[in-house]
């Protein structure tokens, strides 16, 4: 049964990248707001743990508020599928007509002939289109991302994010130094850090409550010298695909290495944290984002530095 519904899910998905060559945008994107809508009329346990996020984050809201998030980011998802389908084959030209970038400086400005940019983000409003974007731009990007377990859809994944030049660095033995590689020859590394994932990490507060976060965002800068740009994608009422780039933190490499890193991804984990305070229903609230929880002992790290779990600061190594 699974790999017929594998089967059937990738024709399906390949069906769809063929039609989108002759639909516009716009039919896509009510494709996908459809599709989303209807998933979430399905009772399963991605919606109840997103509406168990949404409490966790906002204790404050009501179940009515909490409720409507939760349905403009069903429609929000499929609504991004219908955008990555348009994505496949769209011209340069039509995706930057349709992006608007708001600090791009502070993201090219930061780069020379051998030495690039980490541009850290997370699966805010369609990540897959900042990416594309500034690749479209001109820009020489290689992204971090976890192989698929389909091959297939990891092939359509790869090539997706291979237009205009684009690199894919899988994680796993061998990521690093792609990544380090393409530093040095000026491009600008993609990672996404807001996921609970199976790497090397620290527990970053993230909404009040610490949360498993990888740490290679920040060690990698930190190593390299290159500076850290966060950036983010938002989609307008308009249907414009707001790109905004932060000013670039330049990171310190004096101290214990450890302990920067630690601090630099606890403060990256809270500007992603004011990104999906701003914009809710642009975010994956069905990601088990608390899955893991420190241990006794185990320090949390915010951007002052290290706390036990009793809110008394750790001892971690030079946190403070």
């Amino acid at each position: 049964m699974r790999t017929l519904r594998d089967d059937l899910g990738y024709l399906s998905v390949r069906a769809l990248l063929g039609g989108a060559r002759v639909l516009p945008l716009s039919v896509l994107r009510a494709v996908g707001r459809t599709l989303g809508a209807a998933a979430l009329a399905f009772p399963g346990r991605d919606r109840a743990r997103a509406r168990e996020h949404l409490a966790l984050a906002f204790p404050d809201r009501d179940r009515g508020w909490r409720d409507g998030v939760l349905r403009r980011c069903a429609r929000h998802l499929g609504t991004v599928l219908g955008e990555v389908a348009w994505l496949w084959s769209a011209p340069p030209s039509a995706i930057l007509a349709r992006s608007e970038f708001v600090g791009l400086e502070n993201l090219t400005g930061a780069l020379t002939s051998d030495r690039g940019a980490a541009l850290v983000t997370g699966h805010c409003g369609n990540w897959e289109w900042l990416n594309l974007a500034l690749g479209a731009a001109g820009v020489g990007m290689t992204v971090a991302a976890r192989e698929l377990d389909d091959s297939r859809f990891d092939e359509v994944a790869r090539r997706l994010r291979g237009r205009f030049g684009g690199e894919t660095a899988l994680r796993g033995k061998g990521a690093g130094a792609k990544l380090v590689q393409a530093l040095r020859r000026g491009r600008v590394t993609g990672l996404l850090i807001d996921q609970d994932i199976a790497a090397p990490g620290v527990y970053a507060e993230f909404f009040g409550r610490p949360a498993w976060t990888p740490i290679g965002a920040a060690l990698l800068p930190l190593r390299t010298g290159c500076p850290i740009v966060p950036g983010f994608a938002a989609r307008r009422a308009d249907g414009t695909m707001e790109l905004t780039f932060d000013p670039p933190i330049a990171p310190d490499q004096m101290g214990d290495l450890e302990v920067q890193a630690s601090r630099l991804t606890a403060l990256l984990t809270a500007r992603i944290e004011r990104q999906v305070r701003d914009h809710p229903e642009q975010w994956v609230w069905m990601h088990k984002r608390w899955r893991h929880q420190p241990g006794e002992g185990e320090p949390i790290w915010s951007a002052q530095g290290a706390q036990g779990r009793n809110g008394q600061p750790s001892n971690a190594a030079g946190a403070g």
